[in-house]
C-alpha cells in the first residue's frame, strides 16, 4: 500500500472484500460510522439468524443480497464471488484487505472462542469451531484473494488495498477510523 486516497474517493457504496478473519466486518462498520451511512454484512444475509452458521436457502439469500446493494449509500462486506458481479455494477469504490492465513486462523480461534458478540456475526447466533472453516481459512482462501489482487482493481473502481495488519492499522489512521 503506498497513497492512501481519501476516504471520499471510495464514493458512497463501498465494498470491503478480504479472507475471513482478516477484519472485512470491524473495517465496515468503522467505515459506515465515519461516513454515516448503512453497513451490510454479506455472511448475514447468507446465513440464518439464531443458528450455527446455518445456511438461507441461494433463492433466500441472493434477493437479500440484491435488495441492499440498491440503496443509494452503503458499506457492504463479504465476498461470495459468484454476487460480486452484482454489488461491483453498484459499487463506488473497493477495499481489499489480506493478511497471511495464520493470522486469519488464529483469530477465527479466538472469535470463535472469546468474542460472542463481534461485528458480523449473527443476531442470537451460535458459533463452534468448524473443520470446514479451518479448511477453508487455509486453503481456498488465499487462493481466493490473490484473484481478487488482480480482478478488482480491474474493475476500474477507486481501489485501496492493505496486505498486513500494520498496513490496516495505517489505512484506520488516515480516514481517523476507530475500532471501537
Amino acid at each position: 500500500m503506498t497513497d492512501i486516497p481519501p476516504i471520499e474517493a471510495l464514493g458512497e457504496r463501498i465494498m470491503v472484500c478480504g479472507p475471513s478473519n482478516a477484519g472485512k466486518s470491524t473495517l465496515a462498520v468503522a467505515l459506515g460510522r465515519k461516513v454515516g451511512t448503512t453497513v451490510f454484512h454479506v455472511d448475514r444475509f447468507r446465513h440464518q439468524v439464531g443458528t450455527d452458521w446455518v445456511q438461507r436457502p441461494d433463492e433466500e439469500f441472493e434477493a437479500l443480497h440484491d435488495a441492499a446493494i440498491l440503496h443509494e449509500h452503503w458499506v457492504m462486506d463479504g465476498n461470495y464471488t459468484h454476487l460480486m458481479p452484482r454489488r461491483i455494477a453498484r459499487a463506488t469504490g473497493i477495499v481489499l484487505i489480506g493478511d497471511n492465513r495464520w493470522a486469519n486462523l488464529r483469530r477465527y480461534f479466538w472469535r470463535t472462542w472469546f468474542q460472542t458478540d463481534r461485528l458480523g456475526s449473527l443476531d442470537g447466533g451460535r458459533d463452534s469451531i468448524k473443520w470446514e472453516m479451518i479448511h477453508w481459512i487455509l486453503v481456498p482462501s488465499p487462493r481466493n484473494l490473490a484473484r481478487y489482487r488482480r480482478e478488482l482493481p480491474a474493475t476500474g473502481l477507486p481501489f485501496v488495498e492493505t496486505r498486513s495488519m500494520t498496513q490496516l492499522n495505517r489505512l484506520y489512521a488516515a480516514w481517523g477510523l476507530s475500532r471501537k
